[in-house]
């Protein structure tokens, strides 16, 4: 797995559409349900992967643009090093933008939460999380948060075909954490 970095969010409960009862709240990376701290794209300030390398990024765009962080959570993110192509059925190798650059910060401590599976058809930013955003969660087994429980399954959801036509691909398999910025 790959650091690709952190981002503050907004932790929504389960939508009453979504059918899937074991879901709780939904630590999806897509900002489709639980929303992004800002619309953060707009100070550049991102990395390669269109997150961030630190907290500390994130705080001081909240400070200088009086962004409150009340109400939301600390999430950091690795990728699976290959995302899958429904086109060519294949796992292929992909970058972070290299105008940006990575150097993200290892967190202090952080908790597994369990693993999204996440479009990006664009190639940059994170798009949707076809367990949340799609409903897939309701015929897919899931964990209270809308996420995998394993590597496995979640790669083996996307090899069987199981999100096939949720979103446009490719698909990148992304281990979800709850992290402190202390």
């Amino acid at each position: 797995m790959v650091p690709i970095g952190y981002l503050y969010k907004r932790v929504a409960t389960r939508p009453e559409w979504l059918a899937a009862t074991e879901v709780k709240d939904i630590f999806a990376l897509s900002g489709c349900i639980s929303t992004d701290f800002t619309d953060y794209i707009q100070y550049w300030k991102h990395n390669g992967y269109w997150l961030f390398d630190s907290p500390s990024v994130m705080n001081t765009i909240a400070e200088e643009h009086s962004i409150s962080l009340d109400g939301t959570k600390l999430f950091y993110y690795e990728a699976y090093e290959l995302e899958f192509d429904d086109e060519q059925s294949d796992w292929l190798t992909f970058e972070p933008e290299p105008s940006f650059g990575v150097n993200v910060e290892a967190p202090a401590t952080k908790v597994l939460e369990e693993f999204d599976v996440v479009s990006f058809s664009v190639g940059n930013s994170p798009e949707c999380s076809p367990l949340s955003c799609n409903s897939c969660a309701e015929t897919l087994t899931t964990n209270e948060h809308c996420l995998f429980a394993t590597f496995e399954t979640a790669k083996a959801a996307i090899e069987s075909g199981a999100m096939k036509g949720c979103e446009p691909g490719p698909y990148r398999v992304i281990a979800v954490y709850s992290a402190n910025d202390a």
